[in-house]
């Protein structure tokens, strides 16, 4: 009767062991599950595998959540503007737009994205794209 307790404690932990081994080894956060630091290389990473022509959907599903997001209607045109963080400017805590990579979408396709993608936004430059 004795041995019983030792064998089930030792088998409880060595099932805990290999559970919690399974998850480190194979579990994959999603972008939105990141800390920032990690997002922010994740993000850096994915955005050489970008398309123009992509789906908002399929932007989403590689990136998740936008950090920041702009919407309007130009010339007869949707367009959208998500902010993926990228890179880091001030080590104040906060994300700002300057901080981030703009992915621009004319009628839910995507047309442009990086440094000067947020003023062509703006100007609603976009009617040759």
């Amino acid at each position: 009767m004795k041995l019983k307790a030792p064998v089930i404690i030792g088998s409880i932990f060595v099932i805990y062991v290999v559970f919690a081994a399974g998850i480190m080894l194979f579990y994959q956060p999603t972008p939105d599950e990141m800390n920032w630091e990690d997002r922010q290389a994740y993000n850096r990473a994915k955005m050489s595998d970008v398309m123009i022509g992509q789906s908002i959907d399929e932007i989403k599903a590689i990136f998740g959540k936008a950090d920041f997001s702009e919407a309007k209607i130009s010339n007869n045109n949707r367009l959208q503007v998500l902010f993926y963080r990228t890179h880091r400017d001030e080590s104040d805590g906060k994300t700002t737009k300057a901080e981030c990579t703009a992915l621009l979408f004319k009628q839910g396709s995507l047309v442009a994205w990086g440094k000067d993608t947020y003023q062509q936004y703006l100007g609603s430059k976009i009617d040759n794209l």
